[in-house]
């Protein structure tokens, strides 16, 4: 099946995806389903989702060829930078979307998730744009670890809830916010920040971040004349990476999705949902998931908030199980070099998100059979939201 063609009509990506809710959820699902179908079409809505990425996101975004990573490594390196996005990331390319399906379907509020707190920017950012009431939910470690962005979500009128309960990171926040969506579906629209959770979400988020692939394939092309050997980005629950990925899957192009490596597989304590998990159903899709041999969802750990998950987007369970995409991991300790790589050598000093993309170039370069590849990294995010980490890190390792 050509990959282009997915999901199906169930909301499936082979066997991973679907819609495993609620009764209660089923209908707005289903509205939701019929009004994206109906809006992507229509021009008018076309129109202002341009306008509002190009005058207010700032699209397109650079493709920046990183000299001195390039000398290094003897390789032909660029930075795909959606760090340059306004409010620092990806996320706002989907929030912008999403806020605008909203508008059309005359909701008056927006409910979201965020783990590293980039997504509830966003999405504080467009309900301030267009006038939306705004909850987040947020789990209580994360709340803690990224405590910068608690301050501009609530700057930007958010209202920011801290989960209590479990692991107190991601996968809590998701629950949270399902469980407002049910209370409130009327009034309320789930921004849903990944390409994670029923059909048509990872659909949805696909198609607005899909803007980064289609950008760097026309750059590329204009720069050097032909496709890429290699698209590298990071995976959590993986917005950023299929937004690159989506646009070159039926090219002739290898393709490396980086999953967070943790303290080591050896430890337990990771987030390597594909590497290491086994097929299951959570947030209502079926998809690569870390569970225990009973089933129940094992705890997880990056020190990137943002890859702080257990389960995986069904679409990239779907490319991991076809081998089209292959997924591979860097530890915890080599995202940190590659932070400090790419701060060191090039001045940019990136999230530690794409800090694993980066890192994982770094350690891996030897595998790479060709004498110069031509490769692009996707640079989801920047890292002023992660210097508190850093900075505990750094004073830790100099004591």
């Amino acid at each position: 099946m050509r990959t282009e063609k997915l999901p199906d009509e169930r909301g499936y990506f082979g066997e991973f995806g679907g819609r495993f809710v609620p009764e209660t959820l089923m209908e707005p699902l289903l509205q939701l389903e019929l009004a994206y179908y109906k809006l992507k079409q229509d021009e008018n809505f076309k129109k202002e989702y341009e306008y509002y990425l190009r005058n207010f996101v700032g699209r397109p975004t650079p493709l920046y060829y990183a000299s001195k990573l390039s000398e290094k490594l003897k390789a032909r390196i660029y930075l795909k930078r959606e760090d340059l996005c306004h409010t620092g990331a990806h996320k706002i390319n989907n929030a912008v979307g999403q806020a605008l399906l909203a508008k059309y379907m005359n909701k008056k509020r927006l409910i979201a998730e965020t783990g590293a707190g980039q997504h509830g920017v966003a999405t504080a950012t467009v309900a301030a744009l267009f006038g939306f009431k705004c909850t987040v939910y947020m789990g209580e470690e994360d709340c803690k670890r990224q405590e910068m962005n608690v301050l501009r979500m609530k700057l930007l009128g958010a209202e920011v809830v801290p989960v209590k309960v479990g692991s107190r990171t991601l996968k809590e926040a998701i629950n949270e916010a399902l469980r407002d969506w049910v209370a409130h579906p009327e009034d309320s629209y789930y921004l849903l920040g990944s390409v994670v959770g029923p059909h048509p979400y990872p659909m949805i988020v696909r198609d607005f971040q899909r803007v980064i692939g289609d950008e760097a394939r026309k750059q590329i092309l204009e720069i050097e004349d032909r496709l890429p050997d290699y698209l590298i980005a990071s995976v959590g629950g993986g917005s950023n990476s299929i937004g690159l990925f989506y646009p070159f899957l039926e090219d002739n192009v290898k393709i490396i999705g980086v999953e967070g490596g943790g303290k080591g597989i050896e430890s337990g304590l990771h987030s390597a949902s594909i590497n290491f998990g086994k097929v299951g159903i959570l947030h209502g899709a079926k998809m690569y998931l870390i569970q225990d041999e009973n089933g129940n969802v094992s705890p997880t750990h990056s020190v990137s908030a943002g890859l702080d998950y257990p389960g995986v987007g069904p679409e990239h369970s779907y490319l991991a199980k076809i081998g089209r995409v292959k997924y591979d991991i860097a530890t915890d300790d080599i995202a940190i070099k590659g932070f400090y790589a790419l701060s060191e050598l090039e001045g940019i000093v990136p999230a530690l998100e794409s800090a694993h993309a980066i890192g994982y170039l770094i350690e891996h370069r030897d595998d790479f059979p060709e004498k110069e590849p031509l490769i692009i990294v996707n640079l989801s995010g920047r890292g002023d939201k992660d210097l508190g980490i850093i900075y505990a890190l750094w004073e830790g390792k100099n004591e």
